[in-house]
């Protein structure tokens, strides 16, 4: 056992792809298999117990490259979005902010996450409060001083502004973009539906759906665009976790971006995910909230 004298201090992160060390996940519970998949938008109603074995290759996965993988505990029995850990927060080097889901079906995910990182040592610096809205599918990190955010259905400009407050003084820019409407309030498209990063210098992206501004940024720092087919972005191919600068983990089933992933570089994992991402829409960056990146 560990005293108060020896226990390591944490270390959190501001970055996409440096290699990751530790990760929170959380297995699909009872909550997971809806009977109602309509009002979730769910594609069908999950097997649970298909979902559970398809999660657990998936944390295996992230064991074999390295990463120490932590179980989000906290009971959330009518919460079947649960699961998709990404979303009710924002790590940063100095801890995390609790964001407000736009999601009506997932409000409290915010104050059951709180719950889990004070039990893992995550000290909470800030939290989005009122009309505030923002989700984490909607935001990753540029490099380690710049946040983009999608202005989306589930992100809103007050929720901007809220995380501009909250950043600002801790030397980080939020470059904010305007994502389409797409298929309506109801689906789900966040910034990071339409692009990964995987290393400093490359991201996969899907450009139909990509803000212009963005697509400028990225040109103007030289980023490598490894663009997926039309025909996969229903199946999640843009959905890419970095296991460091050289790895990925993405859903199977998109062999036309493995390949280019590979060409590219990059050596690529790959789950099956039947169950619990393409019915549920949530890939391997939403399945996961990491908590420690560092070379």
């Amino acid at each position: 056992m560990t005293t108060p004298e020896t226990t390591p201090t944490p270390i959190f992160h501001q970055s996409m792809t440096a290699p990751l060390r530790r990760v929170l996940v959380k297995r699909p519970d009872g909550a997971f298999a809806v009977d109602d998949p309509v009002a979730w938008h769910y594609t069908a109603r999950p097997d649970l117990a298909a979902a559970q074995a398809e999660h657990d290759a998936f944390t295996a996965i992230l064991r074999e490259a390295g990463a120490e993988v932590v179980y989000h505990e906290v009971d959330q029995p009518t919460r079947a979005d649960s699961v998709f850990v990404y979303d009710p927060a924002l790590i940063t080097n100095d801890g995390a902010i609790l964001l407000q889901l736009g999601k009506a079906l997932r409000e409290g995910e915010e104050a059951a996450l709180g719950q889990q990182f004070e039990a893992l040592g995550v000290p909470v610096i800030g939290r989005l409060t009122g009309d505030q809205r923002a989700e984490g599918g909607d935001m990753f990190w540029l490099d380690d001083q710049t946040l983009a955010v999608g202005r989306t259905f589930r992100t809103n400009e007050a929720g901007v502004a809220a995380l501009r407050a909250l950043l600002e003084p801790r030397g980080v820019t939020v470059l904010a973009y305007d994502m389409p409407v797409y298929d309506g309030a109801e689906a789900c498209l966040h910034l990071m539906s339409v692009i990964s990063p995987l290393a400093p210098d490359a991201a996969v992206v899907y450009p139909r759906l990509m803000p212009v501004p963005l697509w400028q940024e990225l040109q103007r720092r030289d980023m490598r665009l490894i663009e997926i087919p039309d025909a996969e972005f229903p199946t999640q191919a843009s959905n890419v976790l970095a296991l460091s600068p050289t790895a990925c983990l993405m859903l199977a089933g998109n062999p036309v971006t493995q390949q280019r992933l590979e060409e590219a570089g990059f050596t690529v994992h790959t789950y099956v995910g039947e169950e619990l991402s393409l019915k549920a829409e949530g890939g391997p960056t939403c399945l996961t909230k990491p908590l420690l990146r560092r070379a």
